[in-house]
């Protein structure tokens, strides 16, 4: 199979190294323009293989098309795209090209599809593999493959520890399919779709009046970008590890809302709606990680003390 990598860092990187480690041809590799000086992983990649590297502005220039014409590839694979690619890029390879989504589509589909699946307290997800049409994530569905979100999952681990790694092999194994003939092009269905975009930091700020499920849920969806926060002290706190304790009875109970109602050796408690979260590490302002322990030497934390406004 001669194919084309479009995409961009590690997630780009690790399906062009799959693709590569079993032997197919890589006809050309396709990425954005770096923004800044640091080296992104997928072009390091492709410079250490000696693999013939494109990166154009703009994938609907004449320099871009003629490319990919050139290539002669069977398929071309989308893998953390930045970029907008066009009808006329993705119809040149023999057998067209696929895209990945690390949701179950159509639902969740956007930018930051995994935070807002653990936000709104999801117990599934999964990935997608399908057509890339000119609308985001709104293409017929070739291949899916569904995960567990368990109950402590951050949006990072989730990624790496699960989505990652099935996303990869879902990549190859759909792009078997098309390129065999051996595949059916499902329509997304419209009404059961849903568009979540960018997980900001506006949406990320903390209200100790939630329910404890939906706190939680919050700080795990935003670990580690773009971090569930408070205002504590006139300055911004991000909880970087977290746990949460669920109330069983009203004897369960403890202090009011927003406070800190427990400290021991290695966390504190703050009180919420139906439980409590149970603080290890926040990281301040200067993105410095602080211990629950340092949190309480740093600004003197006693139970009763409210936490963050």
């Amino acid at each position: 199979m001669r194919v084309v990598i479009v995409g961009q860092r590690d997630f780009g990187k690790a399906v062009l190294e799959a693709f590569h480690a079993r032997g197919d041809v890589v006809a050309g590799v396709f990425m954005a323009p770096e923004k800044n000086s640091r080296p992104d992983t997928l072009k390091t990649a492709v410079l250490e293989k000696n693999l013939r590297l494109f990166q154009f502005e703009n994938l609907a220039s004449e320099e871009a098309l003629t490319a990919l014409r050139e290539s002669n590839a069977d398929i071309a694979v989308m893998a953390y795209v930045v970029q907008f690619v066009p009808q006329e890029f993705v119809r040149i390879p023999k057998c067209g090209t696929i895209q990945f989504h690390p949701s179950l589509l159509p639902k969740y589909r956007g930018p930051s599809a995994i935070n807002w699946a653990i936000v709104c307290g999801e117990r599934e997800t999964g990935v997608t593999v399908f057509r890339p049409t000119d609308i985001m994530d709104e293409g017929p569905v070739i291949l899916q493959k569904a995960v567990p979100i368990q109950p402590d999952d951050t949006a990072g681990s989730l990624y790496y520890d699960c989505l990652f790694p099935v996303g990869v092999q879902a990549m190859l194994e759909a792009a078997d399919r098309v390129v065999s003939g051996n595949y059916v092009e499902k329509p997304q269905d419209v009404l059961q779709g849903s568009y979540e975009s960018w997980l900001k930091e506006r949406e990320a700020r903390i209200s100790w009046n939630n329910h404890v499920n939906q706190v939680y849920n919050l700080i795990r969806g935003c670990n580690p970008n773009p971090g569930a926060w408070i205002r504590f002290q006139d300055e911004k706190l991000v909880i970087m590890e977290c746990r949460k304790n669920l109330h069983c009875s009203f004897q369960d109970v403890r202090g009011k809302i927003g406070t800190i109602t427990s400290i021991d050796e290695e966390s504190f408690f703050v009180g919420v709606p139906g439980g409590e979260i149970r603080i290890f590490a926040v990281r301040t302002e200067s993105k410095k990680k602080m211990t629950a322990k340092e949190c309480v030497k740093r600004w003197k934390l006693e139970i009763g003390m409210k936490f963050g406004e």
